[in-house]
């Protein structure tokens, strides 16, 4: 019988993940010979023996592959027998290429969970139980290859019992690099206000006491701190917002169940398979009208409450004592998550009145995920733990790059070959201590991917934060990215594409090429460039940035644009001064402090402050979310028009005709809700048809929709079903989001291109 002997190469998620346990068993069933390794490009295998068990060793690495593992390439090569007796797991090695995947972190396992609750079990409601199907990962782990000495375990040397399961290829833990047990591994420990350590036989149940009492309680998790309060209590959510200096955005909840969340939310098959996926995200779900189990003041003018599961057996325990848990990030304001003891004590005062801490090193910060459902698909809003460092695979490889993103809800991209590794959420460049996390993610995954990039991508804005970090790296070429044309790349680097389409970018503001404020895009582009063939129409806004928080400025400036200085009486300038009226309008008309803008976003704060939901706003994108939440297409009522302008070189979406009509229907009476589908229905229609004017100038093209806009579910589903019917193919976003937390991919994809040329 003929043999034979093959070194095997794997790249991919195959570290951290029982891969080198599961190639062992694999190689022991088949009385194979040889040994695997970890080493920093990923797993290496040498296997020998009958030609025919080596070729079914082989397929069914690829066929029954770990829960956590992915591959991403797979190549052998035959070698000379060795005759070698034998199959082990043999020590890491360091490569010249460092290239592995980490995994990344996740949920408690359903094994592992049954041992958690047991009472028979040694770990019995130990809160730090793991195997290596799950668990800290990403978080935990300082370098490559991934090994106990590499993670922040190796502060807790395994006690016999575990250090025998690390050694017995019939053990789940076999290899399991986070092993640890309440004899051996990570201690809860809780502290007051101060921070000062408190004596306590059960900190859990202290912890449960403080929830009860209507206490805020900062409990240390996977990635960071939470902040926690019962959300049956609006007295207990009031104050937490009171501290949080969080007025009306929307907290999260987690809850031990589906049946428990079917109590308060609607879950869709949908849904539901992301609520139970590895990732564990907060997933938006409906409200039940009327539900009574959870306070309003969770989220407040929303029809939907953000949801996810517990993910850790920390998160289980406490929830075996209550039907739901806020369970908001840990921070103040726009800062970063905190997620060290010491900065907890020091950012969280005043805010949490005990503090629930373990003695595990967080060594990466990761905040919660956020997905939608949008026109019956996935789509990310935060892509943070559970998808971070999953990387994305580039339509061609590239030289490396570092793209260090937008100003809000910064995200670094670094690329390495054709993959391109995003880093977790950074949160918004306001304040020192987010500049500081942007940092210290840029030195994360170049150590971590032992990548040093040739170019460094930012944004075109010459004031962004993010701009003047690049503009401080020494010793490396620049590269200023138009912000919409990123947008674009983004969604095709997304898709794995690489070729023209049309962009229909749509949200807040960037910085255009004409210096004016875009943010209404219609653009024909690549990874190579791109042409604004539309937009739409210009609207003033009066006081700069102040008409991004008073969305009241932006509805006068489309009533001046559409009725010129006779601007009609409505209820919204009822609590506007006169005085202020005639200011702004002098404003607008000499051009004093009023930037133009084509943006989208300005546009939907205009309609919503008309129709009188929203003059001020708290949180960024508040007004257009609200005017989402109101709508209401029963009865379908006719769209609003816009007129679309056709000029020698752009088509120009006017506003004007839609505007008159919606002040006509207030006028009248109309409710809210109808105005708002009318004017989303009337959106929808003015994108398909500018489209079906671009592909009559330009031949037919994909269309790439991307932008904060398309984070919205009603319009995002009216623009793809009128699309789809027009025979366009419709891309959107899958692995990254819509709105500036993607736009570092399609700034690297961008910078690459031009590396190249």
């Amino acid at each position: 019988m003929s043999c034979k002997r093959l070194k095997i190469r794997i790249a991919g998620i195959v570290q951290g993940v029982g891969f080198r346990p599961f190639v062992y068993r694999l190689a022991v069933e088949r009385t194979l010979n040889g040994w695997v390794l970890n080493d920093s490009e990923g797993v290496l295998i040498e296997v020998e023996g009958h030609t025919a068990a080596v070729e079914s060793f082989c397929a069914a690495i690829v066929s029954e592959l770990p829960p956590l593992a992915s591959i991403s390439r797979m190549s052998s090569e035959v070698l000379p027998l060795t005759g070698e007796q034998g199959f082990l797991i043999d020590t890491s090695r360091q490569s010249d290429l460092r290239v592995a995947q980490i995994s990344p972190d996740t949920h408690v396992c359903p094994d592992c969970l049954r041992e958690l609750l047991d009472p028979h079990d040694r770990r019995y409601r130990y809160p730090f139980i793991n195997c290596t199907n799950c668990g800290p990962r990403y978080s935990i782990v300082t370098a490559v290859p991934y090994d106990r000495p590499s993670t922040t375990m190796v502060d807790f040397p395994m006690c016999e019992p575990c250090q025998q399961e690390y050694e017995n290829p019939a053990s789940r833990r076999f290899h399991a690099q986070p092993n640890a047990c309440a004899d051996c591994g990570p201690a809860l420990s809780l502290h007051d206000q101060k921070g000062t350590l408190l004596p306590s036989a059960d900190p859990l149940a202290e912890a449960v006491k403080c929830l009860r009492r209507g206490d805020v309680l900062a409990i240390k998790g996977l990635g960071g701190f939470h902040l926690a309060v019962d959300p049956q209590s609006s007295e207990a959510v009031a104050c937490l917002r009171h501290r949080k200096r969080r007025d009306e955005k929307p907290f999260a909840l987690m809850v031990p169940d589906l049946e428990t969340a079917r109590q308060f939310v609607k879950i869709k098959t949908a849904e539901k398979r992301l609520l139970e996926a590895v990732e564990r995200p907060i997933v938006l779900l409906e409200q039940i009208t009327d539900q009574q189990l959870i306070s309003q003041l969770t989220a407040p003018g929303n029809r939907y409450f953000g949801v996810m599961l517990p993910y850790t057996p920390l998160h289980y325990l406490l929830l075996q004592e209550f039907p739901a848990l806020i369970m908001t990030s840990g921070n103040q304001g726009d800062e970063p998550i905190v997620f060290s003891d010491d900065e907890a004590f020091m950012r969280l005062a005043g805010i949490a009145d005990l503090y629930l801490c373990h003695n595990r090193r967080i060594h990466i910060r990761t905040d919660d995920s956020i997905v939608r459902i949008l026109a019956g698909e996935p789509v990310l809003m935060r892509r943070s733990r559970g998808y971070v460092p999953r990387a994305v695979t580039l339509p061609q490889p590239q030289l490396s790059v570092l793209a260090v993103g937008a100003e809000l809800k910064n995200c670094i991209c670094l690329t390495s070959a054709d993959r391109a590794t995003l880093s977790h959420h950074i949160g918004d460049l306001k304040n020192i201590s987010v500049l500081d996390s942007l940092q210290q993610a840029i030195d994360h995954l170049q150590h971590l991917l032992d990548v040093r990039p040739q170019l460094v991508a930012h944004d075109l804005h010459p004031d962004y934060a993010s701009t003047a970090v690049a503009r401080k790296m020494p010793d490396i070429p620049k590269l200023a990215v138009q912000h919409h044309h990123a947008h674009l790349a983004s969604c095709l680097a997304d898709n794995g594409r690489d070729e023209q389409v049309i962009g229909v970018i749509f949200d807040g503001i960037g910085y255009g090429s004409d210096q004016h404020i875009w943010g209404g895009e219609f653009l024909l582009g690549d990874f190579s460039g791109f042409e604004r063939v539309g937009h739409l129409a210009e609207l003033a806004m009066p006081g700069g940035d102040a008409a991004t928080r008073e969305p009241w400025r932006m509805a006068f400036s489309l009533l001046y644009t559409t009725f010129g200085e006779t601007i009609p009486e409505l209820p919204l300038f009822d609590r506007v001064a006169v005085a202020d009226r005639k200011l702004l309008l002098q404003m607008i008309a000499k051009g004093i402090n009023s930037p133009l803008t084509s943006s989208c976003g300005r546009l939907f704060d205009a309609v919503a402050a008309l129709v009188g939901l929203r003059q001020t706003v708290s949180y960024e994108g508040q007004a257009a979310l609200e005017l989402e939440m109101y709508l209401d297409d029963r009865p379908l009522l006719p769209p609003y028009h816009f007129a679309i302008e056709e000029t020698a070189d752009k088509l120009i979406v006017d506003p004007r005709t839609m505007t008159r009509e919606l002040v006509a229907d207030l006028h009248q009476g109309r409710p809210t809700g109808q105005i708002s589908a009318r004017f989303h229905q009337g959106l929808a229609a003015a994108i398909w048809e500018t489209c079906c004017a671009i592909r009559v100038r330009y031949g037919p093209l994909p269309v790439a929709l991307s932008g904060g806009v398309f984070q919205n579910a009603y319009l995002t589903e009216k623009v793809c079903q009128l699309l789809v019917n027009a025979d366009f193919e419709v891309l959107r976003h899958r692995q990254v989001p819509p709105n500036d937390g993607g736009l570092a991919l399609g700034q690297a994809a961008i910078a690459g291109r031009y590396l190249q040329r």
